[in-house]
């Protein structure tokens, strides 16, 4: 959910003497837990060093490694998401991120006797959608409004509005719309208690 900050300045205002400022209290006092609890998970994440949009909406991520190097945008939504931070983590505006999803800045090189540690950054781009537990390895860039399907596996790139899909994921016969408007935080509850009324 948004910022506490952002959700009191942008707020929805009633009279007093209407029964629509009682409900939306109501609604607002109702919702007070989980606003506390996310903005706690963000003020964490931002005191260590991310850089988190304040309308961006963090629910339980799991971050590994140093938050500096976490970049979240506008209107953004993580669900349940683990993060390791071994490289830079870019998420645009208005991307949805699953339940399970696995973000991985690093992994080892197999070919290397060593068995050398390798990182590269992530970028998933604006309007992007990340389905339930994908995974994303190092290096990867999610284009512009591409979807990635549920426990799809990403080794490779994928191109603004493609929708890809398996392990590796490769791309399905159908793309995007070119003309994105949705906003994925704009029918949470919460948000809508404060926002609407």
């Amino acid at each position: 959910m948004a910022s506490i900050g952002y959700l009191w300045r942008n707020r929805a205002r009633f009279s007093p003497a209407s029964a629509r400022f009682y409900k939306a209290w109501a609604k607002r006092v109702h919702a007070l837990p989980s606003l506390l609890q996310r903005n706690y998970r963000r003020s964490k994440l931002t005191g260590k060093g991310a850089t988190i949009h304040e309308t961006a909406e963090i629910g339980e991520v799991t971050v590994q490694g140093h938050k500096k190097h976490l970049h979240i945008g506008r209107l953004s939504f993580l669900g349940r998401v683990m993060i390791a931070l071994h490289d830079d983590v870019i998420i645009g505006e208005k991307v949805c991120i699953n339940d399970g999803v696995e973000i991985l800045t690093a992994s080892h090189d197999i070919a290397d006797p060593e068995w050398k540690h390798v990182k590269a950054k992530i970028v998933i781009e604006d309007y992007a959608w990340i389905g339930t537990g994908a995974l994303l390895l190092p290096g990867v860039t999610i284009g512009k409004g591409a979807v990635v399907g549920a426990r799809a596996v990403v080794t490779k790139s994928v191109p603004p509005g493609v929708v890809v899909a398996g392990n590796p994921a490769k791309p399905l016969q159908r793309k995007r719309s070119e003309e994105l408007v949705y906003d994925p935080c704009e029918f949470l509850a919460a948000n809508r208690a404060w926002l609407k009324g």
